[in-house]
């Protein structure tokens, strides 16, 4: 693979300078980086948070890929990076993976990117889909407004970019709608070979504690040091590669929480690790009495010249329980906004005797956009329920054409769902109208039987409703069944009648027919 990895990586520079030759981009790339550098806010910090000696850098980079080479996952979209020699196909494979792990485990993408591109496997193929298609596609996937801007920006590059991808980091940024810092310089750094560094969330980790970087992770000066230091530690033979190792070792080893500083293979530039290493050293003198003398070769966090002033020194006292997990620092994160809400799950007899259930579709913009879910309205604190649910039917009710009273609504219970910035309760109703024809009057509903609502564009919400509603929709008709079969074994007992519970137990399952197992539990508690 690294064989492969090596002669794609010059077949990509071939490619660039072939692109260069018309526009000379590489050049303005080259610009990017240091205009980015000469801005950053160096004077006032010392040169302990960077990595001043070139020769350090150069070990770095290559312990790194070489840890890189032979503990990286194999994942579809890197394969696709390596093996794809289309400079169109392989900068929107990136795009489409690298949209699709925002925010999203590594673990979950896997499945959608692979049917996404085994459907959309060009840029031309995704242009010509709908939004519809889309967003089933993306169902499950969650902040659903990425898969929306793949989709514009799908339709823009062939509209009005004549279907080539953009090929700088600069004209990714500025052409994709959806596309940020990050995202434009993974994928050209990824897909083109551009040098440039890429700092996501698994980066920002590692450079804090390589660094000791202890200041709020999101403030603008932490920001701009770390994409300096991201674009002087990249490695300009391997962009894509360096980049992808970077977010490989945060994601395995410089992890959150119980990192594996052990397996860390950049571990001796790590100004963390050696203040861990210093406390414990000065922690073990102290019991053994001796004289605490830091070595002189393990630098402390204190050895900055400006901790007083540096933007990028920590405000807050070392915690030795953290150890390494001092870094890095981030401000307290707002709590979720508590809302609930009123859903109901309405339900008439399709064709061929499968159920169908009425749903609606959300705006365009907003959370969830586009989605189709069940019959809601948001629950007011102060608001009576009688008065809500009287609305809720009312809606209902403008939707078909006819009229729902707020006493057929069936309770079922409740379902929580987070969202990034929501704490979401669906208290949820059901009501199953006998009228097959009731036919929908607005644009925005529609009647889906089971089969279509699962492959329908719906959230992980509407999921668990519906599994919900199958669950005590299913006990309702076991408790029917069983309600039966106690009656029919209730005329034999009448004509025995037993005295003990065990002689009654025993009765109830020496019928011809044998009662469930839930039944059978039910039936000896119900006894007085």
């Amino acid at each position: 693979m690294s064989r492969l990895r090596s002669a794609m990586t010059k077949g990509k520079r071939v490619g660039l300078e072939m692109v260069e030759t018309a526009t000379p981009n590489r050049k303005r790339s080259t610009t990017y980086v240091k205009e980015e550098e000469s801005t950053d806010p160096s004077s006032s910090r010392s040169t302990f948070h960077t990595f001043p000696d070139p020769a350090d850098v150069e070990r770095l980079r290559s312990q790194l890929l070489r840890w890189y080479d032979q503990e990286q996952r194999e994942l579809p979209w890197r394969t696709l990076a390596v093996t794809e020699s289309d400079l169109n196909i392989r900068t929107y494979a990136v795009w489409v993976s690298e949209i699709m792990l925002q925010q999203t485990q590594v673990a979950t993408v896997i499945n959608y990117y692979n049917k996404w591109m085994k459907r959309w496997p060009t840029v031309q193929d995704l242009a010509t889909a709908t939004l519809e298609e889309v967003n089933q596609m993306w169902a499950g996937l969650g902040y659903y407004s990425r898969g929306r801007r793949l989709h514009e920006g799908a339709q823009k590059v062939v509209s009005e970019l004549k279907g080539q991808m953009p090929r700088t980091v600069d004209s990714l940024l500025k052409q994709l709608p959806g596309v940020g810092r990050y995202t434009a310089a993974a994928v050209g750094s990824i897909a083109l070979g551009q040098v440039t560094g890429a700092v996501d969330g698994n980066l920002i980790r590692v450079l804090c504690r390589l660094r000791a970087v202890g200041a709020d992770s999101t403030s603008s000066a932490v920001t701009e040091a770390l994409w300096s230091l991201a674009n002087t530690l990249v490695d300009p033979e391997r962009p894509g590669d360096f980049n992808q190792a970077m977010m490989e070792l945060g994601a395995r080893v410089c992890t959150p929480k119980g990192p594996l500083c052990s397996r860390c293979p950049v571990q001796s530039h790590c100004h963390s690790y050696h203040k861990v290493h210093v406390k414990q050293e000065k922690n073990s003198r102290k019991l053994q009495g001796k004289q605490d003398r830091k070595p002189a070769s393990l630098p402390d966090i204190e050895d900055c010249a400006n901790s007083g002033t540096c933007p990028l020194c920590p405000s807050e006292p070392w915690d030795d329980a953290l150890g390494v997990q001092n870094f890095p620092r981030k401000p307290a994160k707002k709590p979720p906004r508590v809302e609930r809400t009123l859903t109901c799950v309405v339900i008439r007899p399709g064709e061929g005797g499968e159920d169908e259930f009425l749903v609606t579709q959300r705006p365009n913009k907003g959370l969830l956009a586009g989605l189709w879910e069940f019959p809601n309205l948001l629950l007011e604190e102060k608001s009576f329920d009688l008065k809500q649910r009287r609305a809720l039917c009312a809606q209902i009710s403008g939707k078909l054409g006819t009229h729902l009273t707020e006493n057929l609504l069936q309770y079922v219970g409740e379902v929580v769902h987070i969202f990034s910035h929501i704490h979401q309760t669906y208290v949820v109703h059901s009501v199953c109208l006998k009228d097959a024809d009731t036919h929908t009057h607005t644009e925005n509903a529609r009647w889906l039987s089971r089969s279509a609502l699962q492959e329908a564009a719906v959230s992980t919400g509407v999921k668990k409703i519906v599994k919900l509603y199958d669950s005590v929709d299913g006990q309702k008709e076991q408790n029917s069944k069983d309600g039966k079969r106690q009656s029919h074994t209730g005329t034999k007992n009448d004509k025995k009648p037993n005295s003990s519970k065990k002689a009654k137990v025993s009765s109830a399952t020496s019928g011809g027919r044998q009662l469930s197992l839930s039944s059978f539990f039910n039936k000896v508690k119900d006894e007085p």
